[in-house]
């Protein structure tokens, strides 16, 4: 289904059925059924008028075929005006879901729900005073969340309050991230700020001497506002793509310029492709007492490497990963990827098999998600994937393989366009956690980003409220209008501290 018809609903309501439609249907677009010829048609009748009722209708005209659902819900006492449109809103997603459920013989695992992080619906829930077993019902009633979906997020809040017993308070400290916008190559499912270190999307040089002066500047900001540090996370692109020269610059400008340094939790380094590593670098980052760093294989298959355009091997993997053990390097994290091209449950397995051999503090386990813009997406035909049933088998053996293995969950998040509408999990053996990945997903904490790709996320202490901050993702554009930005920020986080 390319087109669906809908009719009966205010139109501000398309968006949020279209993404539920999507669920079911990638690349559907929702339009009006006065409109031009849709292959289905779903017609809505809201009466909101005591309790919320919804009756909808979905036709397939070119099956020839008709369902219908209906969901009814209480109306709150002295429910009016914003909540009152989210609950009939929510009414409707429950009678399109039910609707699309029957008509596909599907069922959707996250129910209703399509953000990013369902975690922080639940961190809310039990914020506003409800108990766990009420905020599971409220899961399963009203966003129709599978249990064991229910119990992996409870499992991974129990995980991070215990891991941070002040993750309710963080909002009078900051965390940093600093953008790093160079690899080796580019990963066929990639979307994220990663150019070609010896491409021509301009000079290495010049995008550090600006990061260097980003990083002073904000340092500056946090010394007379007397702001804590809490975590610091290089990402990117890779960072160690840069040289071990480079990297020693960097933190030396780091530790100068950061008051707090010191006192820092956790100070996290990407090292994700393997073939950006050497002695040299691994030195380094023991040296500069880094607390965690990622060797990421995403696959243990030769052919997957290759086609997905990782250049490395896994023979490369294991050598990197077995040099940084040597070299004293404690916290090492681990990716996987559920779902990758030609890969099956049987492939998965073989990569388990190997991470229990390696033991990896920290385990992530992506689902693929074909971003919009990535290489993936553009040649959908080269890229042959796994079906959604298949997909839900293998993030339930690594959900079950975790378990058994002694790693616990901590922290999830989800994607636009993940394959069976699954999730991304870190798993960590307990004390491993990242707080920097618990931090960031939960959005309990301003983050300042600095360097290429980074956004920062502002969030007034005491308010909730999220203002995002895009620093340029394309290197030259970074280049050319850091100092602008560095204006922008210095002033929006003035502004959002009460200076």
């Amino acid at each position: 289904m390319r087109h669906l018809g809908v009719s009966g609903v205010d139109p501000a309501f398309y968006r949020d059925i279209e993404r539920i439609a999507g669920l079911f249907f990638p690349q559907v677009k929702v339009m009006d059924q006065r409109g031009a010829e849709p292959e289905a048609f779903v017609h809505f009748a809201v009466d909101d008028q005591g309790p919320i009722e919804v009756k909808a209708t979905l036709s397939d005209s070119g099956r020839d075929q008709t369902w219908h659902a209906f969901h009814r819900r209480e109306r709150g006492e002295r429910v009016t005006g914003k909540e009152h449109r989210r609950q009939v809103k929510q009414v409707v997603h429950h009678a399109l879901l039910q609707l699309l459920q029957e008509a596909t013989g599907v069922r959707q695992p996250w129910g209703i729900l399509t953000g990013v992080r369902p975690t922080k619906l639940l961190h809310k829930m039990l914020l506003e005073g409800l108990s766990e077993e009420e905020a599971s019902a409220v899961l399963e009633r009203d966003y129709r969340l599978m249990p064991y979906k229910i119990e992996l997020m409870k499992d991974i809040v129990h995980r991070q309050t215990a891991v941070l017993p002040d993750l309710y308070e963080l909002d009078q400290e900051v965390s940093l991230y600093i953008g790093i916008p160079f690899c080796p190559t580019k990963c066929a499912y990639c979307t994220f700020p990663a150019y070609a270190i010896q491409g021509r999307n301009g000079s290495v040089k010049e995008f550090l001497s600006g990061l260097h002066q980003e990083i002073e500047a904000v340092g500056d900001w946090l010394h007379r506002r007397q702001l804590p540090v809490t975590t610091i996370y290089f990402g990117g692109g890779t960072p160690t793509s840069i040289t071990a020269e480079q990297m020693e610059a960097l933190f030396m400008k780091m530790k100068n310029s950061i008051p707090s340094y010191g006192g820092v939790r956790e100070w996290t380094v990407e090292a994700g492709r393997p073939d950006t590593l050497d002695e040299e670098k691994l030195d380094l980052l023991k040296r500069w007492k880094v607390d965690r760093i990622s060797i990421n294989p995403q696959s243990f298959e030769e052919s997957t490497l290759k086609l997905i355009g990782r250049h490395h091997t896994v023979k490369e993997t294991l050598e990197k990963y077995e040099l940084a053990r040597r070299m004293g390097l404690h916290h090492i994290n681990m990716d996987l990827i559920i779902g990758l091209p030609g890969e099956g449950v049987d492939t998965f397995r073989q990569s388990l098999q190997m991470m229990e051999e390696l033991k990896p503090e920290s385990l992530t386990v992506h689902t693929l998600s074909f971003k919009r813009g990535s290489h993936m997406s553009r040649n959908k035909e080269k890229y042959r994937v796994a079906g959604r049933n298949e997909i839900g088998e293998m993030v339930q053996t690594a959900r079950e393989w975790t378990r058994k293995q002694g790693y616990a969950p901590y922290y999830l998040y989800r994607q636009k366009n993940i394959l069976g509408n699954q999730e991304n999990v870190g798993y960590a053996f307990p004390g491993e956690e990242s707080l920097y990945n618990i931090i960031i997903m939960e959005e309990r904490q301003t983050i300042i980003g600095l360097g290429c790709g980074a956004v920062s996320k502002i969030i007034p202490p005491g308010t909730g409220r999220i203002r995002r901050l895009p620093n340029p993702k394309e290197p030259q554009a970074y280049i050319d209008n850091y100092r602008r930005h560095i204006e922008d920020k210095v002033a929006a986080l003035d502004e959002a501290y009460g200076f």
